[in-house]
């Protein structure tokens, strides 16, 4: 078995509000399978994205939500996917989660990473809403350097623009 480890010359930024912390990881290692979801983008026009889903031991599924080009919030679809996460967390009491906030590769790294916090404390502040224990949920910003799909047009970048969940 060949183990293969690497670096980011990038590292992750915390925006844990209940902990003093602030340094976040993931292995950013899985696998996917995923059906298409379309996501409103811009002025109503249809993208195609694929619903990167996280099965857990339990084959239960948290699924990945989407944004919009330069935005952090929350489309109906992902409101509809962090209620289905909630209610999975609410069922499930043990597993901590870290909400990973993701962008495309358009921007200064700074801007992307600010904007990636954005989205991961808006998915997890959506959360805590729905019933979710705060000090279960960690949010970190990956900004761009953790592509799900490192392609260089439209489609790619809608992959990229999310919040991706990881059980601990």
């Amino acid at each position: 078995m060949i183990i293969l480890a690497g670096c980011s010359s990038k590292s992750a930024v915390s925006t844990n509000s209940t902990s003093g912390t602030g340094v976040g990881t993931g292995s950013g290692v899985g696998s996917g399978t995923g059906a298409g979801t379309s996501s409103g983008q811009g002025a109503g026009a249809a993208v195609e994205t694929q619903n990167v889903d996280q099965k857990l031991s339990t084959g239960t599924i948290i699924g990945d939500i989407f944004f919009d080009f330069d935005s952090s919030a929350l489309s109906d679809e992902a409101q509809e996917q962090l209620k289905q996460n909630a209610a999975w967390m609410q069922s499930h009491p043990f597993p901590a989660v870290t909400v990973e906030g993701h962008c495309d590769e358009r921007g200064t790294d700074e801007y992307n990473i600010a904007l990636g916090e954005r989205r991961a404390e808006a998915a997890r502040n959506y959360l805590v809403t729905l019933g979710v224990k705060s000090n279960r949920l960690t949010a970190v910003s990956f900004g761009e350097e953790k592509p799900f799909d490192p392609g260089h047009n439209e489609e790619a970048w809608a992959k990229n623009r999310r919040d991706h969940f990881v059980t601990k």
